[in-house]
């Protein structure tokens, strides 16, 4: 049996996503899942990186670019109301449900669908509210040490060595995004490839040029 970790933040359309897919990956293997909330802003900050949202051209070819993913994998995909928004209100309410602030797959679909079906406001607050009285988390979503579990989360992922949302983590290999499930597949499966030096040497390439900001 694999364990297998899923890093996410609900304000990802990929994330969503790979959430859907992820069965369909993992179909006939022996695994379990452990659903890990980080906080997406604060890795892109960690990492000096600007959020596809925030290139104005980007944002535009993602937002189009997930449709047609969504479309042609037969998930439901409605870009909410605002986006993007302040996702801490749905990462401490999965922190608040899950035990050692991990959620079940449960409620990390809930928060998922809540942004993306519907094509509602995700941040309004009487939204927020509706989704937690249904979730009824064991601890206060607005407390100290669920805002610490959150942070501490983001800090593991980060020591992990994740760059961005989703990232699947097995055998301390990462997989980033909904196009790295058939890797993520063949490698359950025991692709020679990954045998190979091919994976080790991949991080040895020498840095040509450097471009730095500011």
């Amino acid at each position: 049996m694999k364990d297998i970790s899923f890093y996410f933040d609900p304000i990802s359309p990929f994330a969503w996503l790979a959430f859907a897919k992820l069965p369909d990956a993992l179909a006939g293997l022996s695994y379990v899942v452990t659903y890990r909330p980080v906080l997406f802003g604060a890795v892109l900050a960690h990492h000096g990186q600007l959020g596809p949202a925030e290139i104005a051209p980007k944002r535009d070819w993602t937002y189009r670019h997930v449709m047609w993913l969504a479309d042609h994998h037969g998930v439901e995909l409605q870009m909410p109301a605002r986006h993007p928004f302040n996702p801490l209100g749905l990462l401490r309410l999965a922190v608040a449900c899950g035990r050692n602030g991990l959620p079940n797959r449960y409620v990390t679909e809930q928060l998922f669908r809540h942004v993306w079906q519907g094509g509602r406001d995700a941040a309004d607050q009487q939204r927020l509210q509706e989704v937690t009285q249904r979730l009824a988390p064991a601890r206060d979503p607005s407390s100290d040490e669920v805002k610490a579990q959150l942070k501490a989360l983001t800090d593991t992922a980060l020591e992990r060595g994740v760059f961005g949302v989703p990232t699947i983590e097995v055998d301390g290999k990462l997989f980033w995004g909904l196009d790295a499930l058939p890797m993520l597949r063949a490698y359950l499966d025991g692709s020679a490839w990954f045998a190979s030096p091919a994976w080790d040497a991949a991080a040895t390439v020498a840095t040509g040029i450097s471009r730095k900001r500011g």
